[in-house]
């Protein structure tokens, strides 16, 4: 059975065998982060982080609480009142599972949109529901941008995909997520966690020798060192806020 963490209304954390954590965003209704919830969110990655310890075998899986949603992007709002929201928030949450030491895994069990894409992008692996949910990122649609808002994209995904994502805002089905390279798997709602925890079981030992994150940087260190420049910064703006709403 698996040992419950955190049962909170917004956030579920359980540790299975083998060091398998599995976080359940269930902020309600469509599980946007705000700052305060990204600080939540870090604090969850940090508690397994120090639960299972260095040259420990581990993995998380971030998964949605329904078949509807995954994460739907930022609570955009925010920033007319706290302009350095992403800074103290969803920006050190991207950076935070760039230097994760453990394999990551994100369940996509329903819509992702938004800065919802780069935080499934920031993970290692990615299983998304192949029967409902789409995959989209507008900030070109939006007139959003951060300072390395592409990064991870470029990083990887192929040019046209990232192209497609960045700058097309096209939205993808799991069939087409699988093609073009954005997630690993596709499975029904019902088989969904099974995959995710297969994914994690298996990769879980690559962190015993304690240099999965290290070897990750020198993969996608770009991305991680852009997001840790542009985190907890007060003196200046750090990105364009978005000149439309949704």
């Amino acid at each position: 059975m698996p040992k419950s963490f955190i049962d909170e209304p917004t956030l579920a954390l359980d540790r299975h065998d083998g060091n398998i954590f599995v976080l359940t965003m269930r902020k309600a209704p469509e599980n946007r982060i705000n700052s305060h919830y990204a600080q939540k969110l870090i604090s969850a990655y940090n508690l397994i982080r120090k639960t299972i310890g260095p040259n420990a075998p581990g993995a998380v899986i971030t998964r949605g609480n329904d078949a509807k949603f995954w994460c739907t992007g930022l609570e955009l709002d925010e920033s007319d009142t706290n302009p350095s929201a992403n800074s103290e928030g969803f920006f050190p949450l991207l950076a935070t599972l760039l230097d994760f030491p453990f394999p990551t895994i994100a369940l996509i069990t329903g819509h992702t949109f938004g800065g919802a894409c780069p935080f499934a992008l920031s993970h290692d692996y990615r299983v998304m529901n192949s029967s409902r949910g789409y995959i989209s990122m507008p900030p070109v649609n939006l007139g959003l941008h951060f300072p390395g808002i592409g990064t991870l994209l470029r990083l990887k995904l192929r040019p046209q995909v990232a192209r497609r994502m960045l700058l097309e805002a096209h939205r993808w089905t799991g069939k087409e997520a699988l093609e073009d390279g954005l997630v690993d798997l596709v499975a029904p709602p019902e088989e969904m966690l099974g995959k995710a925890m297969e994914l994690a079981s298996r990769w879980a030992p690559k962190a015993e020798m304690g240099v999965y994150s290290l070897l990750r940087g020198e993969l996608y260190g770009e991305a991680a060192r852009g997001f840790r420049e542009i985190s907890y910064v007060y003196g200046r703006r750090t990105d364009l806020p978005a000149k439309a709403k949704i």
